[in-house]
Formats: C-alpha cells, sequence, structure tokens
C-alpha cells in the first residue's frame, strides 16, 4: 500500500510518571507512549523511518488538550484501536492527512497555551492587596515583538530569543485566574516565567518598574519558573486547508475520563475543606 502521512490531536496528563513529553533514555515520557502504541498495532516499525514528529514539547507536569504529530503509515489510523494501547491519561481523538513532507512543528500557524494559577482568587485576595488591574497592564506590555531573554530559561548563548507574542489575555473562571498566550513559538519556560512575575506584580512582590526591567536585555536576572502542574498546551492552529476529523468514540473515552478525574478531585477538595472546621456538635 501506498505510504500516507497523517496528523493527530491528541490529549495528555502530566502525571507524575511520565518525565515530560520528549523522549529520553531510560525515562517513561509522552512521545514513548506513543510511539509504543503504534509500533504495537503495526502503524510504524520505529519512529525515525515513520517520520515521528510532535509539534510542541512541553517539560515534565504539563498537560495538552489538543497536542499534535505526524508520521507515515501505509495503514488508515483507527483511533481507538490505538487508544487501546495507551494508558488513559493519553488518547488521539481527530486525524487529518498531508502531505507526505508536512512538518507539524513548522506549519503551525501558532501555539495557544492556557495557565491556570494553582491558588484561587479568593486565597490570593485574602492573602495579599492583589492588584487584578495592574496584571491585565502587564499582560499587555508582554504583546508584541520583544527580546524574552529575561522571561526564559537559561540556555545556549546563540539562541534566539526575540519572539512575537500574538496575545495574552487574563480572565477569571470558578474564582481562578486563567491566562491565555498566543504565539507561534515558545521559548523553553517562557509561559511559566512569564506567569511567575506577573504573580509577583500583582500580589505586590514586585513593582511595575521591576517587571519592565525584565525586557532590559543588557542585564541578568535568575528566579524560578511559576508551577508546571497548571499550565496546558490548549490548541496548535494550521491553516484552514487543514481540517481534522473528529473521532467520535474517541472524544467521548476523553471527555469520560475528564469527568471522572473532576469528581474524584472535587470529592477531595470538599474533604479537605471540612477536615479544616472546627465544628464538632
Amino acid at each position: 500500500m501506498e505510504s500516507r502521512r497523517y496528523l493527530l490531536k491528541f490529549y495528555y496528563i502530566g502525571r507524575k510518571k511520565f518525565h515530560g513529553s520528549q523522549r529520553q533514555k531510560s525515562f517513561l515520557t509522552i512521545e514513548e507512549c506513543l510511539i509504543n502504541a503504534l509500533n504495537e498495532k503495526n502503524y510504524i516499525k520505529d519512529a525515525e523511518s515513520s517520520g515521528f514528529e510532535v509539534a510542541s514539547r512541553t517539560d515534565r507536569f504539563v498537560s495538552a488538550r489538543a497536542a499534535v504529530f505526524s508520521f507515515i503509515t501505509t495503514k488508515k489510523p483507527i483511533l481507538m484501536e490505538i487508544n487501546s494501547e495507551l494508558p488513559e491519561e493519553i488518547g488521539l481523538w481527530a486525524y487529518t492527512e498531508v502531505s507526505i513532507d508536512f512538518l507539524s512543528r513548522f506549519n503551525a500557524l501558532y501555539r495557544h497555551y492556557k495557565y491556570i494559577v494553582p491558588e484561587s482568587l479568593s486565597f490570593l485576595q485574602k492573602n495579599s492587596k492583589f492588584n487584578f488591574n495592574i496584571i491585565k497592564k502587564a499582560c499587555t506590555e508582554l504583546e508584541g515583538k520583544h527580546n524574552f531573554i529575561n522571561f526564559s530559561k537559561p540556555g545556549k548563548v546563540e539562541e534566539k530569543t526575540v519572539r512575537d507574542m500574538d496575545s495574552v489575555k487574563i480572565s477569571i473562571n470558578n474564582d481562578f485566574l486563567i491566562f491565555d498566550f498566543k504565539s507561534r513559538a515558545f521559548l523553553r519556560q517562557q509561559i511559566r516565567r512569564m506567569v511567575k512575575k506577573i504573580l509577583e506584580l500583582g500580589t505586590g512582590e514586585i513593582e511595575y518598574d521591576d517587571f519592565l526591567k525584565l525586557f532590559d536585555v543588557t542585564k541578568q536576572f535568575f528566579y524560578q519558573p511559576a508551577d508546571p502542574s497548571g499550565l496546558i498546551l490548549w490548541d496548535i492552529k494550521f491553516d484552514d486547508n487543514i481540517k481534522f476529523e473528529v473521532d467520535i468514540k474517541s472524544k467521548k473515552r476523553m471527555e469520560t475520563y475528564f469527568l471522572n478525574q473532576e469528581l474524584k478531585f472535587c470529592l477531595k477538595k470538599q474533604l479537605f475543606r471540612i477536615l479544616q472546621q472546627d465544628d464538632f456538635s
């Protein structure tokens, strides 16, 4: 049969057992799970000969709603067949055929990430004079073309650190702050480092002038990024000619898993909330 390249959307939850998305020797990763499933169901022999390629890489504990990868095969993908070989934290849910030389990483128009702040807005307001308006102002400051070297993990000196940030938005959902970042490409830890400094600004740990100094590439700043567990690779946008076909059963599998996890953690949240009460009557 003729070889074809397919582009697939998939989700994953950044559990502790996964050491990020990118393949690593001696560590379990998201990519390794995908490659093993494709190999087990005879879609590929190995990653290299199949041209297996993931559009974006994420660190440990980061999750994804619509990550994307592509590979070459002679067998039309049956998503639930592949899903049967994947752990419940990972699942394919849509696909499309693309040209044999299609590169999912470089053909992406932009990547959309969401970041959920772990502490509720009520908690932040209770423990500090939280300034929501100054946070919104800082988000606007980040939009456009900048050198984000002070908002990224220190790396190679020759690495290009100029990025064009399409949009940075913040909203409130069920008492939690949610950031939305859109850009064609991001630097390592860029989103988590931007969030870290924006939140420090909102809680009054730094002044606005301190935040603006981070755009000064003649100075270096060293600090830890925000918690990775709040970060979600929400979507990767391609040209309008790329039209994904959603597999109904696979999408149902994903939604059922999300719902079951929500119910599980809602119970734990209520349990610990009640345990904090002093009412013994």
